[in-house]
């Protein structure tokens, strides 16, 4: 099993690697098109609502209770009783998110106003900032349609990651970002309001990702009718599971709205420098902390199915060192280099140095919490796996709350980097509490072994910064260095303290390449 484990993580990690790089480019090219002015304000805006709504019925919520009840499905019952399950998930889900597609689109100046107050107070004020809400308004009619493909994107995800197809789903994504892209470079360019062309290639991306999966969903006979079903079985099982995990789940994604509906209120700019902190963030945490959460999720819930208590741990601090080794050098990377990363990125055309400057200081206080939203990933499944939403729902208006208290503290001095540190400072939360849940229910308890490791990955991780302080430029010889020199340095600077990491970690006793030994 545990060489199963490691081969399906590295696939996922792979997938997710190419979704991941071309993210990125296409971040590269709207940082390019418009820079972090209003119009790149609004598009992210337009952008992060139907995406927040996707972690509720797509992704979040949704995957984490009917992964462990399909799991259990195909482990207890016939494959006709299977069918029947993915037939009524799919209608009932399919009805309820297609009146809440609909309505979004229909009521998008209410969201609009709701979500950014401080521009619907601009435009009934009869201010200049007021243009953005009546833009929003128009977007979010383009883009809210996303979340009805990307929810039976997700479905479809599911049932296949069950069955040990990760590859399909975590390559899924690509689509979207090739579709922004050429939207991008294509369309954006011969409109008026670039950013209008951008919001139909978000349109475009869910409408692809929905068909690509659907042949391999019936190359494993997974294609049925879908039919109302309220009141089956195993959709009133998942939708008891769903409602707590609504929110427990997605406690990241409300901080983050909070985020964007105060920074309305702040300068120009804000919105788009939180955009570009938070998307380097997310490289390093998809890359390992979710592509980890997704392999081990199906693999805790068929351990509790068959009531195999120490496997289950044993998976459990398979998936905490893994995220300590990974994401730990990570995060010192990320703090340590925020600057030149987003200069070889970001910098050119209407992204300018003090787009640079300003996005760094928000990417160094997301960065200083990685390693929590990573823990976070692979701590919340061990109570999913084991069919308990209501838990990890307790932390999760525990972390809110404090979080909205962090962003009063912070925000006013600080202004959008405040709100940087609150979301830090609340994952932080979450994942202890986390934790100590689960050590509390004699779960999952970290033992000396995983204390000495993540103590000899903390000694590692600390001489790569050490090499990095070293072989750093300093920001004005960054700056008259041509991009393609800014490039060279930058990947030679990762590379330095990549091989300094691990010649450390071996020098210390710790085989990377043995982890599976964990399982």
């Amino acid at each position: 099993m545990s060489k199963k484990l490691v081969k399906s993580g590295i696939i996922v990690s792979a997938m997710t690697l190419i979704s991941r790089v071309l993210g990125l480019v296409r971040d590269v090219v709207i940082a390019n098109l418009l820079g972090a002015g209003s119009s790149a304000d609004v598009f992210f805006f337009a952008n992060k609502i139907p995406n927040f709504l996707r972690r509720l019925f797509a992704e979040g919520a949704f995957a984490q209770a009917f992964v462990p009840v399909l799991t259990e499905y195909q482990e207890k019952n016939t494959s006709e009783e299977v069918r029947e399950l993915i037939s009524k998930v799919a209608g009932t889900l399919g009805i309820l998110v297609t009146v809440v597609t609909l309505v979004g689109v229909i009521a998008s100046p209410v969201l609009a106003a709701l979500f950014g107050g401080g521009w619907f107070l601009a435009w009934v004020n009869d201010e200049p900032n007021g243009a953005k809400f009546e833009l929003a308004s128009l977007m979010l009619k383009i883009t809210f349609p996303y979340l009805w493909f990307i929810t039976f994107t997700a479905l479809a995800g599911s049932i296949l990651n069950t069955r040990g197809r990760f590859a399909v789903s975590a390559f899924t994504p690509v689509f979207l970002n090739i579709a922004i892209i050429a939207a991008a470079i294509y369309l954006a360019p011969n409109l008026s309001q670039p950013e209008i062309g951008l919001a139909c290639g978000v349109f475009l991306g869910g409408l692809i990702q929905f068909l690509f999966q659907i042949p391999f969903l019936m190359k494993e006979k997974a294609v049925v009718k879908p039919s109302w079903g309220w009141n089956h079985p195993g959709v009133t099982k998942i939708r008891t599971l769903m409602i707590p995990a609504l929110f427990g789940v997605s406690v990241s994604q409300i901080n983050l709205l909070l985020d964007t509906f105060i920074a309305s209120f702040l300068m120009t700019g804000s919105i788009s420098w939180l955009y570009y902190s938070d998307r380097l963030l997310e490289f390093p945490l998809g890359l390992f902390g979710i592509a980890i959460a997704t392999v081990i999720l199906p693999a805790l819930s068929k351990r509790h199915v068959n009531a195999e208590s120490v496997e289950f741990a044993k998976t459990m601090d398979w998936g905490v060192k893994a995220i300590i080794l990974l994401g730990l050098p990570a995060m010192c990377g990320l703090i340590m280099l925020a600057k030149p990363m987003l200069m070889v990125l970001f910098m050119r055309g209407a992204f300018s140095y003090n787009d640079v400057e300003m996005a760094s200081y928000s990417l160094m206080a997301y960065g200083s919490g990685l390693l929590s939203f990573m823990l976070i990933k692979i701590l919340a499944p061990g109570y999913y796996s084991r069919q308990d939403t209501r838990t990890p729902v307790r932390y999760g208006i525990i972390a809110m709350v404090s979080n909205m208290v962090f962003n009063l503290i912070f925000a006013i001095p600080f202004g959008y980097v405040g709100l940087a540190i609150a979301t830090s400072m609340s994952a932080l939360l979450n994942a202890g509490l986390l934790y100590r849940g689960l050590h509390k229910a004699n779960v999952y308890r970290v033992n000396k072994a995983t204390v000495m490791f993540l103590v000899k990955s903390a000694i590692a991780a600390g001489v790569m910064l050490l090499v990095l302080f070293q072989f750093d430029p300093t920001t004005p010889q960054w700056l008259d260095l041509s991009f393609v020199e800014r490039s060279y340095t930058l990947a030679k600077l990762i590379v330095f303290a990549a091989v300094a990491y691990f010649i450390c970690l071996v020098c210390l006793g710790i085989r990377p390449w043995k982890m599976k030994a964990a399982v």
